[in-house]
């Protein structure tokens, strides 16, 4: 892996870093206070990975289309791949990953990813868009995982954050096996009248995975201050996670476009729960945008 180039966009208020690797995200600075999480590696490294073509793991970090076995790791290949330069301007930017001989070795399709991070008065939006090039139907999952601060820095102490989602989220939740596979179980929602109170006791069993949210916008912070709006309109599922154990700062907000494989799930690729098929020619948008509020 190596390093990226850093490029900024900026608007009044808000500012953004974003790398080429990876289409990272680096920094979200409004008036001068990050709002995104530093990436310190002791803890965890990333600060908002995009995740393609696959979200979580498959299963022994291999998966099968027909008679043959490829290998993948967790989240996939898009956060450790160099992106180009399409298009830069003092508040937005895109970024472009196509396949190559090293993707196809692991991902035997042809593909075009193309992500534009914009900035518009205190909002960020990044869009992703995936197109399929190729000649053959094209299977994908994606997601985003960016890490917000906890506490966020517009006052207000940890244990005061709250997530408040726009409709009611009744579950059931999933979590994590041992394997990183997504656990037959399904547990309760914490979420209790739209409200999720954050705790590091919530993330004991690993990420919090609703499979089929109901909202695609929720507000994060301290009610009363200052907090980020987040909308995810294009993605049907949701992880919320931090570092359990650590009392680590910060907190991701991960809409989804698929998961891990489920517990047992030994099918084929294409068969993969929550993944879309791109026929040739297709493309597919997913969108996130940040906003500070209040």
């Amino acid at each position: 892996m190596t390093s990226g180039t850093l490029l900024t966009i900026a608007g009044s208020r808000l500012a953004a870093t974003v790398s080429t690797l990876g289409a990272e995200l680096q920094t979200l600075v409004f008036e001068g206070a990050d709002l995104l999480w530093s990436g310190d590696p002791a803890v965890w490294s990333g600060r908002a990975p995009l995740l393609f073509p696959i979200v979580g793991r498959v299963a022994g970090d291999t998966y099968r289309l027909g008679e043959a076995t490829y290998s993948l790791p967790q989240h996939g290949f898009a956060r450790r791949r160099g992106f180009s330069v399409v298009a830069a301007s003092a508040d937005a930017v895109t970024l472009r990953l196509e396949d190559d001989a090293g993707t196809r070795a692991a991902y035997p399709f042809a593909f075009r990813l193309d992500v534009t991070h914009a900035i518009a008065g205190d909002r960020l939006e990044t869009t992703a868009v995936l197109s399929n090039p190729g000649g053959e139907p094209l299977p994908a999952s994606f997601g985003f995982h960016p890490g917000f601060r906890w506490p966020l820095p517009f006052g207000g102490a940890r244990e005061d954050h709250v997530m408040i989602f726009e409709a009611d989220e009744p579950g059931p939740v999933r979590r994590p096996d041992p394997d990183s596979l997504l656990s037959a179980e399904a547990g309760p929602s914490p979420v209790r009248d739209r409200r999720l109170a954050l705790s590091d006791n919530l993330f004991a069993g690993g990420a919090l995975v609703f499979a089929g949210l109901a909202s695609r916008r929720l507000v994060y912070g301290v009610e009363g201050r200052r907090r980020l709006a987040i909308d995810f309109p294009d993605s049907p599922d949701l992880g919320i996670w931090t570092k359990p154990g650590a009392g680590a700062p910060y907190v991701c907000v991960e809409p989804w476009q698929g998961h891990a494989d489920p517990a047992g799930f030994a099918g084929d690729f294409r068969e993969k729960p929550g993944i879309v098929i791109l026929a040739p020619g297709e493309a597919r948008r997913w969108r996130m945008g940040v906003e500070v509020v209040g």
